[in-house]
């Protein structure tokens, strides 16, 4: 299993990249190619799917970008191809926000989502996607005065139902940036943005 390539971006086009790696050259899918430039190094965490007709890599920034990729790609009838063409249309956070609040409708203007496979990610993914086993006491602490904070302005608690893993998810740790996480969250689950 190849966990991370870091190399050389040698190409990149709508959702792949090149990546030249001591002259050897792999073409990992990636959903975000406008975040690369040439010639620039990278390092991608990178999931490896093989079939008996083909051997795909598959790369991203970030472990928690590979983990939602991992855990799309477990929700019965979504394959990698799919899993990354949503990656590529809206960002991470917008997918757990969408997953989190059960919002199938945005979850069917994705590409190759109908309104079966998009009730079944959020069966299969609500709850599942903002566990993390980095909830260290300190960030706890930050999380729980973010959440308190949110309480202060007025949120009822069956409005912040599910918002201490959500703001886990996003590995912040400053109280302020947790609270305007918080509160973009809560405005996206009113249909606010």
């Amino acid at each position: 299993m190849i966990a991370f390539i870091k190399g050389r971006v040698h190409a990149f086009g709508q959702d792949w990249v090149i990546l030249d790696t001591h002259g050897v050259g792999y073409q990992i899918g990636f959903p975000r190619p406008e975040t690369l430039s040439l010639n620039s190094e990278v390092l991608l965490y990178t999931y490896q799917h093989i079939r008996e007709d083909e051997m795909s890599l598959y790369g991203f920034l970030t472990m928690d970008e590979l983990r939602l990729f991992q855990q799309l790609i477990s929700v019965k009838g979504l394959g990698p191809k799919t899993a990354l063409n949503m990656m590529t249309a809206a960002s991470y956070v917008k997918i757990i926000s969408a997953i989190e609040s059960q919002d199938v409708t945005f979850l069917k203007t994705m590409p190759g989502i109908g309104a079966k496979t998009a009730s079944q990610i959020v069966l299969d993914l609500k709850g599942k996607l903002v566990e993390s086993e980095k909830k260290d006491t300190k960030a706890s602490v930050e999380i729980q005065d973010a959440v308190a904070a949110l309480k202060a302005l007025g949120y009822k608690a069956s409005e912040l139902t599910g918002m201490e893993k959500y703001l886990i998810s996003l590995n912040l740790n400053n109280v302020d940036e947790l609270v305007k996480a918080g509160l973009q969250f809560l405005l996206k689950r009113k249909g606010g943005i």
